[in-house]
């Protein structure tokens, strides 16, 4: 099957493919990070046909092309989401339910460039990942 070319947020194009939108609707109803094996789950349980093999790869490329975050979980796996937030941005997450919430931090944006150039560096990125209790575990632990 062929598939027409779609532009990227970089610029880049991609093949799109029954197996590529199927990945990108199944994020789209998923609300919280989700890894690839649980996607494969998911778009089997959806009757889609999609290897874990091309999974990975069509996050890895969504991921490359700025249109899913990645992190990684306490097992140290990536994890991916489609953000509603479409420039750089930071999460708090939760380590016990793994709810994930979208933050602006310009103090740590302005830093990063500082220390970049203060060493020489150029096109530096970065990525910051606050980990913690979200207020529903923290309440929950509390009655423990």
């Amino acid at each position: 099957m062929t598939g027409t070319a779609a532009p990227t947020r970089k610029g880049s194009e991609q093949r799109v493919t029954r197996q590529r939108r199927a990945v990108s609707a199944a994020l789209d109803a998923l609300d919280d990070f989700v890894s690839t094996q649980e996607l494969h789950r998911v778009l089997h349980q959806r009757g889609e046909s999609v290897s874990l093999a091309t999974a990975y790869r069509i996050l890895q490329s969504m991921a490359d092309d700025g249109l899913v975050d990645v992190l990684r979980n306490g097992d140290n796996e990536a994890v991916y989401r489609r953000c509603a937030v479409e420039h750089h941005h930071h999460h708090l997450l939760c380590r016990n339910c793994g709810r994930a919430v979208e933050i602006e931090a310009p103090a740590v944006e302005q830093w990063a460039a500082r220390i970049a150039a203060e060493h020489g560096f150029s096109d530096a990125a970065h990525t910051v990942e606050i980990h913690g209790l979200c207020p529903d575990c923290t309440a929950a632990a509390d009655r423990v």
